[in-house]
């Protein structure tokens, strides 16, 4: 049965304001305040705008879970939502448009909190880069790290605070920022702008909310392919790390700047992953070693090379959970200890569409296991490349796709 034409989309004005708590609003959206019914936002908007709400209106705390907020959206042809700057910038905004899409939204934005940091700052920020680790990952900050961005502003949350970021960014070699924290930004009782260096930022408490923006102070070296003399080793093994040419050969067949999650199976040292993560800081990366000592030697060479953000996974690959995981396009297998094919049979299993393996061979035998283990998943080898360095054996690159 069609639906009638005539029916009105639930329909959502979001208003965007600061902490400021003499509150003013422009005469369009004071009039859309005093024709309202049902009102919406955090507590602490509810706070600041209740003497502006019309005798008998009903309002919605915006809480977690979200679904139990959107249940008591339903029924309300018109809602009138707070939220905190521009909610189109990391805010709620968004959140509406992704849950009923169907829904008309009209916004009136404020400044971010972003933006009135740098404006008391007096810094342009046309070139920002900015990221939210507000209840979000660290993925996006740790990009703009690698990356060596100028200037990164951030959005933080009670867990992930200005201290915690600047120790993180401590552990990881990036010191070559300084910090400044915006505390309670539009409100005018409570508002505070102070700059740190990272030691003294991961040292000192912080009133929520607040934002960062970090200014580099120096360009921290990002070299093309990590000596494998820097690298903490397995009991001191120099054969158990994939030496940099190969290492820079076979991560190009993997066509890692079109991917967007790549395995390393066997990670051992973990000098591939540190090396994708490295070279190519949106890629999620996560890799698997089933000795326990992968633990710690990925972390002390993660650290040392400046790779946060890598998921380690210790044990058995074969008896991982690896729907938990995101899935991968692209899939390198550094170690199999004599279960190839049950390997690529478990990576076939999960691997995104056009996805992409690459192993390296070291011996005819291995070599011809990767075919047979191949071939029995309905792939095909799309590239192969034989490569020596200095002393060692020949290696055999091989593509599958």
């Amino acid at each position: 049965m069609c639906k009638d034409m005539s029916e009105k989309r639930q329909r959502f004005f979001v208003i965007g304001m600061t902490d400021e708590q003499e509150v003013w609003f422009p005469p369009r959206v004071r009039d859309i305040i005093a024709s309202g019914r049902v009102f919406s936002g955090g507590k602490r908007h509810h706070g600041i705008v209740a003497p502006l709400l019309p005798e008998g209106a009903v309002w919605i705390d915006i809480t977690v879970p979200l679904e139990d907020v959107f249940k008591r959206y339903e029924g309300n042809p018109e809602v009138v939502v707070f939220a905190s700057g521009d909610p189109l910038f990391y805010g709620f905004a968004n959140t509406l448009r992704r849950e009923l899409p169907e829904a008309e939204i009209e916004v009136f934005p404020s400044f971010n909190s972003l933006q009135l940091l740098a404006h008391r700052m007096l810094l342009p920020y046309a070139d920002m880069r900015t990221v939210s680790l507000t209840g979000r990952p660290w993925d996006a900050f740790d990009a703009a790290l690698i990356c060596g961005e100028r200037l990164i502003g951030a959005l933080t949350d009670r867990h992930k605070t200005p201290a915690m970021i600047a120790q993180r960014m401590l552990d990881y070699g990036y010191d070559n920022y300084r910090m400044t924290v915006g505390e309670c930004l539009g409100n005018r009782e409570t508002e505070r702008v102070r700059s740190f260096s990272l030691e003294e930022a991961a040292a000192t408490d912080f009133t929520f909310p607040n934002c960062i923006v970090l200014e580099r102070t120096a360009l921290r070296p990002r070299p093309f392919g990590l000596p494998e003399g820097g690298f903490a080793l397995l009991d001191g093994r120099v054969n158990m790390i994939t030496k940099m040419p190969i290492r820079l050969l076979s991560l190009s067949q993997l066509d890692l700047p079109r991917r967007t999650s790549f395995w390393d199976v066997g990670f051992c040292t973990g000098s591939v992953s540190i090396e994708a993560r490295l070279q190519f800081p949106h890629l999620k990366v996560t890799s698997f070693e089933i000795r326990e000592e992968g633990r710690s030697l990925m972390e002390q060479n993660a650290r040392k090379f400046g790779a946060p953000g890598i998921n380690a996974v210790i044990g058995d690959f074969l008896d991982a959970d690896l729907g938990a995981l995101q899935a991968p396009d692209a899939v390198f297998i550094g170690g199999h200890g004599g279960r190839l094919a049950d390997m690529i049979r478990r990576i076939d299993e999960v691997m995104l569409p056009g996805g992409v393996i690459v192993f390296n061979a070291v011996s005819e035998q291995s070599q011809a296991l990767f075919r047979e283990g191949i071939a029995a998943v309905g792939r095909r080898i799309t590239g192969e490349m034989h490569v020596a360095v200095n002393q060692f054996n020949p290696i055999t690159i091989l593509k599958a796709e």
